[in-house]
């Protein structure tokens, strides 16, 4: 289901298109990369000159590379198309991306990294979903079944309202992991009893 029809006539005048792609690479490593295009839909005229209608005002890309337990092992970021000179000489800074985990306060790390004035906003904000979109690009190795450890509880999990363990949702999809109340044998509700040290 699409948004409403707007109520009132409207004129489009800008874009921003964000992709994020995640790879699988043949040394076992994978690839998280992401890319921000801002066009206008008229003549931009800026400080810098003028950018014609449909011409990128920001083309920024970024790629992240991590191993299986999400450690950014190499990182390159650039900037294709910048609004005032001098931008695009941030992202060799990306670099220090690595060592990072994406699943270890990374977005409060390249806050601390990048944040304000020593980053470039563009790419900081394609990092920022770059946990998500590392999961999600595992995700066909991780399913409720198979691919967590024994005691490690799935990512998903307590990560939005759906999938909050005391959900019917959670019940339903990953039982081991359901904290809501159950009844007993009476009809009685009863706490659920915690199942994290309980073996698949």
């Amino acid at each position: 289901m699409s948004l409403s029809q707007p109520a009132v006539a409207r004129k489009k005048i800008h874009d921003r298109r964000i992709q994020l792609e995640g790879w699988r690479r043949e040394d076992g490593l994978w690839d998280i990369e992401g890319r921000l295009i801002d066009t206008k839909e008229h003549d931009y005229s800026l400080g810098s000159g003028m950018r014609k209608k449909g011409d990128a005002v920001h083309d920024m890309q970024v790629r992240i590379t991590i191993d299986q337990h999400f450690n950014v092992v190499a990182a390159e970021a650039r900037s294709n198309a910048v609004p005032y000179p001098g931008c695009e000489s941030i992202a060799p800074k990306y670099q220090q991306l690595v060592g990072l985990n994406l699943m270890h306060d990374f977005r409060r790390n390249v806050h601390a990294l990048f944040g304000v004035l020593k980053g470039c906003s563009h790419i900081t904000e394609l990092l920022m979903v770059m946990p998500a979109v590392a999961f999600q690009t595992f995700a066909s190795d991780l399913t409720e079944e198979s691919g967590f450890g024994a005691s490690e509880k799935p990512f998903p999990l307590d990560k939005c309202h759906a999938l909050e363990s005391t959900t019917e949702t959670v019940r339903l999809y990953y039982p081991k992991w359901y904290r809501g109340e159950r009844e007993n044998e009476a009809g009685a509700q009863v706490p659920n009893v915690d199942n994290s040290a309980v073996s698949a």
